[in-house]
């Protein structure tokens, strides 16, 4: 008999991935809640941690060791990642807008930090970037920091704002330019006639600040920012090439615009952490304001509250007592200084050396640490199993075999109807109607993401796929949908994001989503059966030509990606450029290949299956390059490291390759998701397509060309052309 899935019951919905919601995902994986829909919404797939900005300005850290990975996190928490900012909240309604999505919550919990944005100040948007959010000003820095370098930008930065934070950031920019070999010339410019430093740090930050050559401009409001630098309202310009803002944080505007109760735009927040007056709204972090407590703005107060808001979640969840969140009244705080010295200060005493440097360090790092070190994901061991099994691949991974599936269609009879134009074995079935030819076919995905809406997105894009690799136009959709036991409130919220998103698709492709049948299952799977009308012949898998180029218009490592990612291997900004790929439509593509000899859609028996399947049908040989081959950001460093989708081994045998190694020739027989065209051509046909395609957002590559052999696919270097 099979274990009955627990039934969801509650959305809790993390807005925002800040430090105490990344903590609260880490402590969610360790002991989920098994009534509770964990979802969590922020712009990205990771989140900066601010503790180690300064040294990733200054040079000593990589900008992957200040990324916190919200996709492995969630992954981790078993909850669903939806990437986009929020930017409304309707307590009313129980909703939170993101983008064009509204995403409906029992519970919901901001952490949304602060910015450091200066609408006020003219020409700041144009020619600044805000310290907060901390991504841009990584991304610039490092832009800006290559121009000066290689001599194309002079030397020149300036920091608006004379906080502990325009400090830091200021003596870590000259002490990356100067070790870049640059003169640096970086200005601090401040409002105030003093430098608003914490107790006796002043002194010693500014004697730092000299050490390092750092210009302080005391009492000089800014008044515009231009091209050239800072003019200052003196009407002096403080000349600058890459200028930050940090003076002070503001939270983010809409959070006044929700109707909740604010301090100065932040969320007033009482000792249990919840919203005043709110039993189903939670805040932390830089945006709330703790009324029973007031504390200035810092990380640590954001990672002590964790584990209190994370038993409050709970409590909310369950109907029992929370808890409340004391923080404490003074911090030991540590002041980058630009080269690998720190300052520390508490209760009035500062000390300053190497030594503190190593030991926020050690903290800094630890904080990651603690945020990567996930314990590792297996299935549960078969009974007959010495060791523990694989997970299941989702997506095209988790396709039959194409060997079984072959034999087992190629038993089927011909088609008696005189209608039924094709047999088993193409990419669709082709009907005769009156005087016009339909094209019909059918998929469905098992779910690779808990985001419904981004599956079903993909999921109609990659039914269309077999529609549009035969030259058709989609017609019409029918939708078939398998969700997890679900109060009828979640079964209804779920189906909404998950129609109105594949109705988005298939419009956008000129068809229409016109019903279909749901049901509930153990996991959330989706499909269409999908119809379409093409006027002429249809482009089958038989008619390539030797002389043919091969035309490739989407790279492939999907499937090792999504294998990777649910294992936790996968880098979260690899995911976020595969989804992103995978729900990009293929119609222009498909429309400039409509006159190929040839063409399929690859998708679950990988490159090389699908390749022989035209070589079969064709009565011919195929030579690739594996080095013309493109392939998704991530997937050749996860396949070196031994990552393989489940049907990966099946497919490698139906499929062999002659001369295929390492990690690129294990990638041809990865099973793709939603993947691109594989068409053959005549060769200046292809030449002259090549930059069409590009033109459409499809940058198509040539991998090799159609020979006049046997049936079989070779790795042939230079034979792309």
């Amino acid at each position: 008999m099979m274990r009955p899935s627990p039934l969801l019951t509650r959305d809790i919905v993390l807005v925002g991935g800040g430090h105490t919601h990344a903590l609260v995902l880490r402590k969610w994986g360790m002991r989920p809640l098994p009534s509770a829909r964990l979802t969590l919404i922020n712009p990205g797939p990771t989140a900066p941690y601010s503790g180690m900005l300064p040294g990733h300005i200054a040079g000593h850290y990589p900008r992957d060791a200040l990324e916190i990975d919200l996709v492995r996190l969630a992954r981790f928490a078993g909850a669903r990642l939806i990437l986009g900012a929020a930017e409304a909240l309707d307590p009313d309604r129980r909703e939170i807008v993101v983008g064009a999505r509204r995403i409906g919550y029992d519970i919901a919990s901001i952490d949304i930090g602060v910015t450091s944005q200066m609408p006020d100040l003219p020409g700041f948007a144009e020619h600044a970037v805000p310290a907060k959010p901390l991504e841009g000003l990584a991304r610039r820095w490092q832009a800006f920091l290559d121009a000066a370098e290689a001599g194309h930008s002079a030397p020149q930065a300036a920091v608006i704002g004379g906080g502990v934070a325009g400090l830091e950031l200021s003596m870590a920019m000259a002490h990356a330019l100067r070790a870049r070999g640059c003169t640096p010339q970086v200005t601090v410019i401040e409002a105030a006639a003093e430098l608003p430093s914490p107790g006796r740090a002043g002194p010693r930050l500014r004697a730092a600040l000299d050490r390092q050559g750092v210009t302080l401009r005391l009492g000089a409001p800014a008044s515009e920012v231009t091209a050239q630098g800072v003019v200052l309202q003196t009407g002096e310009t403080v000349p600058a090439c890459f200028v930050a803002g940090a003076a002070g944080a503001r939270p983010q505007g809409w959070l006044a615009r929700t109707g909740l109760p604010t301090e100065d735009g932040y969320l007033r927040v009482g000792p249990d952490l919840r919203v005043e007056g709110r039993d189903d709204i939670f805040a932390a972090g830089d945006c709330a304001h703790l009324v029973h407590a007031p504390r200035p703005k810092a990380g640590v107060y954001a990672v002590r509250a964790a584990p209190v808001l994370h038993d409050n979640l709970r409590a909310a969840a369950t109907g029992r007592a929370r808890r409340a969140y004391r923080p404490q009244r003074d911090y030991l705080k540590l002041i980058s200084l630009g080269e690998k010295a720190a300052l520390a200060e508490k209760a009035g005493v500062a000390v300053e050396g190497r030594l503190l440097w190593r030991l926020k360090d050690r903290i800094d790092r630890k904080f990651m640490q603690k945020l990567r070190d996930l314990p590792e994901m297996t299935a549960e061991p078969a009974a007959e199993a010495a060791e523990p099994a694989e997970p299941l691949c989702a997506g095209c991974g988790s396709k039959l075999a194409p060997g079984a599936l072959a034999r087992a269609t190629s038993a089927l009879p011909a088609p008696l109807r005189d209608d039924v134009l094709s047999t088993p074995g193409d990419d669709a079935a082709v009907l005769r109607v009156g005087g016009a030819r339909q094209v019909i076919t059918t998929d469905h995905l098992r779910a690779f993401t808990e985001d419904p809406a981004l599956l079903a997105r993909i999921a109609a894009i990659h039914a269309m796929g077999d529609i549009w690799a035969m030259g058709a136009r989609p017609q019409a959709a029918l939708a078939t949908v398998i969700l997890p036991r679900m109060s009828e409130r979640l079964q209804a919220r779920t189906l909404d994001e998950i129609l109105e998103a594949a109705s988005t698709a298939f419009r956008e492709a000129g068809a229409e989503l016109a019903g279909g049948h749901s049901t509930m299952g153990a996991e959330m799977t989706l499909g269409f059966t999908v119809t379409g009308l093409t006027e002429g012949d249809p482009v089958t898998l038989a008619g390539a030509r030797p002389g043919d180029a091969l035309i490739l218009t989407r790279p492939i490592g999907s499937g090792t990606l999504l294998a990777a990612e649910m294992r936790l291997r996968a880098r979260g900004s690899d995911m976020e450029a595969l989804w992103q790929a995978m729900a990009t439509p293929q119609a222009e593509a498909a429309a400039l290949l409509r006159d190929a000899h040839a063409m399929t859609d690859v998708t679950g028996f990988g490159l090389a299956g699908h390749l022989m399947a035209i070589c079969t049908a064709s009565g011919v040989g195929a030579e690739i390059d594996p080095e013309a081959i493109p392939l998704y950001p991530g997937a050749e460093t996860l396949a070196d490291q031994g990552i393989r989708s489940t049907i990966w081994e099946q497919n490698r045998a139906h499929a062999p390759v002659t001369g295929a190694t390492g990690a690129r020739g294990a990638l041809l027989h990865d099973p793709q998701t939603s993947g691109g065209f594989l068409a053959a051509l005549p060769e200046p046909e292809a030449a002259h397509l090549l930059p069409r395609l590009a033109a459409a957002g499809a940058p198509a590559h040539r991998i090799g060309r159609i020979v006049a052999a046997p049936p079989a696919v070779a790795c042939v270097p230079g034979s792309a052309g």
